[in-house]
């Protein structure tokens, strides 16, 4: 049997080359002691796998040249060699860019394909909704009547944040995204106070249009002029949560910092970065609460999903250039 899996070739330098990567056939591997064999149904692609394909260090180790590369994927168990994990089962495990991995039983989590779509488990119940659970509670410290701004609302991430917000009882939510359906997506379906597509004219001017009281609460997913617009907007005792900044992923200099950062003085402004790795005590109460809004509608997503893994790279550099509404899924 074959398995087809992406290498990586060669580390990126600004944008990402279809040359740096490699699809490549080996052998379906064998499941050793206390390991399961996976046959991947849904893998994820997110922006931070930008940064694993550069050697510069960071809270994650880079991908290997000439080696597979890893990424968040679900699949069903065709082989098993641990107990306590049977064949038919679902699991969850981070070993995708491939269709089929030999996981360590221990690193699987198994799900259940009845309760969920297989593939929210990679999504609006996976990690990139437990980032915007986190990010937002915890890191933000978000409370009821907050006034809160998101960056890249439109994504897996930012459509959360806004929605989990509006649920729990913020007086305004501001929403940022690349063109006008997703502006209009974020207001008819996601129920944002305000939107604007950052494309048609400076962030810091429609921001300040869009939250004339301030913000109280800014959610980063993209940097750049979108954090600087914040810190402008922020109201005393603001609180922003640096979850990325895909704005600068691919710049091959350098990007220069916020102009204003001494506003933080006068409105006792604090910024802190986060990972959601750091968050996983929330997992269950995250589950429960989430789980039960988007069993209830409350809760709105969407996926984009690109089918096979030939277009697996294809579907990443999507994310890049912001190609997906809602969490980016490739179907194998």
């Amino acid at each position: 049997m074959i398995n087809r899996e992406w290498h990586l070739l060669s580390r990126p330098v600004g944008w990402p080359k279809p040359e740096d990567f490699a699809l490549v056939e080996a052998e379906v591997p064998t499941p050793g002691e206390g390991q399961v064999l996976v046959r991947n149904k849904y893998l994820s692609v997110d922006p931070y796998m930008r940064g694993r394909m550069s050697a510069a260090k960071s809270y994650v180790a880079p991908f290997e040249l000439g080696k597979v590369m890893q990424g968040g994927a679900v699949g069903e168990v065709v082989a098993s060699n641990a107990e306590g994990v049977a064949v038919g089962d679902h699991v969850l495990h981070f070993f995708g860019w491939r269709e089929y991995a030999a996981v360590d039983a221990k690193n699987a989590v198994k799900v259940d394909p009845e309760a969920a779509p297989l593939s929210t488990y990679l999504g609006v119940l996976g990690m990139t909704g437990l980032t915007a659970y986190a990010g937002l509670l915890r890191t933000a410290a978000f409370k009821e009547g907050d006034s809160v701004f998101v960056s890249g609302a439109a994504g897996a991430v930012g459509s959360q944040v806004g929605q989990i917000a509006k649920l729990k009882g913020a007086s305004r939510v501001i929403g940022s995204a690349g063109s006008d359906d997703k502006v209009k997506l974020l207001v008819e379906e996601y129920g944002f106070d305000a939107a604007f597509n950052y494309r048609s004219g400076p962030v810091n001017e429609q921001l300040r249009a869009a939250a004339p009281d301030g913000v109280d609460v800014y959610f980063d997913n993209v940097g750049g002029d979108h954090l600087e617009a914040a810190i402008g907007q922020l109201n005393q005792g603001g609180r922003i949560a640096v979850c990325g900044m895909i704005s600068v992923y691919n710049n091959t200099e350098p990007a220069p910092g916020p102009k204003n950062l001494a506003r933080l003085i006068q409105t006792r402004g604090r910024i802190e970065g986060f990972l959601v790795g750091d968050h996983y005590d929330l997992q269950t109460q995250f589950v429960q609460e989430v789980g039960a809004w988007v069993r209830s509608g409350e809760l709105k997503y969407r996926e984009t999903v690109v089918e096979g893994i030939e277009n697996n790279l294809e579907a990443f550099l999507g994310v890049l250039r912001g190609d997906n509404t809602g969490k980016m899924i490739v179907k194998l």
